[in-house]
């Protein structure tokens, strides 16, 4: 394992995640905008590595294991603490569909890894547009105080169920990548345990 600046910033940002949860469950008055700025911290983190590992020639097969690792386990906490502070199936059902496509499409490229078909599954422009849905979506909701007279909830529940349209528009386009690989591949005989 490599240490680098861009692998340092992606641990960085998994150590925000109990510090995240743990500010946004705080009975205090400023727990939300803290909790929203480790967020963004983590959101533009997430950004920023990927970026110095370009630009520096520092990518590495850690960092490119623990980035989306990181990306995913700070959205699903994040959408979780939502939930649980917001307890209705407004806030559940797009949070289930993002967590649970977030889910389906790792185990998708990891099985088509082991087939050497993991091109095949390669983030599209589709999963950069619900990222950055999602993200602003989150942010917003995680602040939930207005912002010049705009109501940041509203606003941030429309975009979050943006993100899970375009979340179940992405995860579409990676099974069909997906099948068209399957369709290809040999069929196998016999029983399976």
């Amino acid at each position: 394992m490599e240490m680098n600046l861009p692998n340092s910033l992606t641990l960085a940002r998994i150590v925000m995640i109990p510090i995240f949860g743990i500010i946004f469950f705080l009975p205090v008055e400023w727990s939300n905008l803290v909790a929203a700025i480790i967020f963004a911290l983590a959101a533009f983190t997430d950004w920023l590595d990927g970026w110095l590992a370009r630009r520096l020639e520092q990518t590495s097969a850690f960092g490119a294991f623990l980035d989306p690792v990181a990306d995913k386990l700070m959205v699903a906490v994040a959408l979780v603490a939502l939930t649980a502070e917001n307890p209705s199936a407004f806030f559940a059902l797009p949070a289930a569909v993002i967590i649970g496509r977030e889910i389906a499409v790792s185990a998708l490229r990891e099985w088509m890894a082991e087939l050497g078909k993991r091109a095949n599954v390669a983030v599209n422009v589709i999963g950069k547009f619900k990222t950055a849905a999602q993200m602003i979506a989150i942010l917003l909701l995680i602040y939930s105080a207005p912002v010049a007279g705009l109501p940041t909830t509203l606003i941030g529940l429309l975009l979050l169920y943006a993100a899970a349209a375009l979340t179940l528009w992405s995860m579409i386009v990676y099974l069909r990548a997906a099948w068209l690989v399957l369709e290809g591949e040999p069929r196998e005989t016999g029983d399976k345990a």
